[in-house]
């Protein structure tokens, strides 16, 4: 499959979450890799990389999943799957921000 669009989710949840709904939380991101249009997921913890002027850390949890084109994105947004995931782990959030991007 081709890849054609990246989407990029960074959370940062609430303070004082237990170690049991940080656990929650991934096992719920790395559920969404069964959304029918995604091709590809990964759900990651900042890295242990040197500080630098252009690095941000601050992030809790990231997402990356992979799709064919936005068509396939945009019937992600509304799967069940997401839908799921967004009501069961949107109580943790304290901020998210998301980058798509389309593969060159």
């Amino acid at each position: 499959m081709t890849i054609g669009m990246l989407h990029t989710v960074y959370f940062w949840l609430k303070p004082g979450l237990s170690t049991a709904e940080q656990e929650s939380f991934v096992a719920g991101a790395k559920a969404l890799r069964a959304a029918p249009t995604v091709a590809a997921c990964y759900v990651s913890a900042p890295a242990s990389t040197p500080e630098r002027d252009v690095t941000d850390h601050s992030f809790d949890y990231s997402l990356h999943l992979l799709f064919a084109d936005v068509a396939d994105h945009d019937a992600y947004q509304i799967s069940d799957v997401h839908l799921k995931f967004v009501e069961e782990q949107a109580a943790k959030f304290d901020k998210v921000k998301v980058y798509d991007g389309e593969a060159l």
